[in-house]
């Protein structure tokens, strides 16, 4: 048997999306970065699907664009905070990727994602979600400001209502250099009011 089974995070976070959406559904990409969740999520939604990909950064927008090539019909670019989703997806969405943290080989590297407004789309897209619906959240806390964002998203998942959803940390623990975590928040019954519990 050669076949790694514990994945990194990046490839698990994948593996979740492609067992909670369907071709043919609405996901969205929280973090354009440079495309490559917003290719993986157009190939994975099909012809008939839909791909909402955010990002605050023109740059991250157009190297997004170029990856994507005849996938670009299938996505919508969005230059806007995705703590605004709600004012772009109104439909039932079956996932949404979040890869946290700032824009690799960018010119800005003072440009990161920041904890109230992770926090807030994370809550708009949790009311969007279907039942059986995956958010997953690559969390990278070796940057400024990253330990801030860090125990934030923390705080505030533990305190979703385990009626509604399940939260999972995954993580390798043998890695250096501060590798990234990946939460996942599995959605368990229909509602469009997060409930947190104190």
């Amino acid at each position: 048997m050669s076949q790694i089974m514990l994945q990194r995070v990046l490839p698990f976070s994948k593996r979740l999306i492609e067992k909670a959406s369907l071709p043919g559904e609405t996901v969205v990409d929280a973090t354009a970065g440079n495309g490559n969740d917003t290719q993986f999520l157009a190939e994975h939604v099909g012809d008939k699907g839909h791909v909402f990909a955010f990002d605050v950064q023109q740059q991250a927008l157009d190297s997004t664009a170029k990856r994507l090539q005849d996938l670009v019909k299938r996505v919508t670019l969005v230059l806007d905070s995705h703590a605004n989703v709600d004012q772009y997806v109104q439909a039932p969405i079956a996932g949404a990727m979040f890869n946290l943290g700032y824009l690799p080989h960018s010119h800005d590297l003072s440009i990161i994602t920041k904890p109230d407004s992770t926090i807030e789309a994370v809550h708009k897209l949790l009311s969007l979600l279907k039942k059986e619906g995956i958010i997953t959240i690559a969390v990278y806390d070796g940057h400024e400001g990253g330990k801030e964002e860090r125990d934030a998203l923390l705080n505030y998942v533990m305190k979703l209502h385990q009626s509604d959803v399940h939260v999972a940390k995954y993580e390798m623990v043998n890695q250096p250099n501060n590798p990234p975590f990946l939460l996942a928040i599995e959605k368990l019954r229909d509602f469009t009011e997060v409930r947190i519990t104190e």
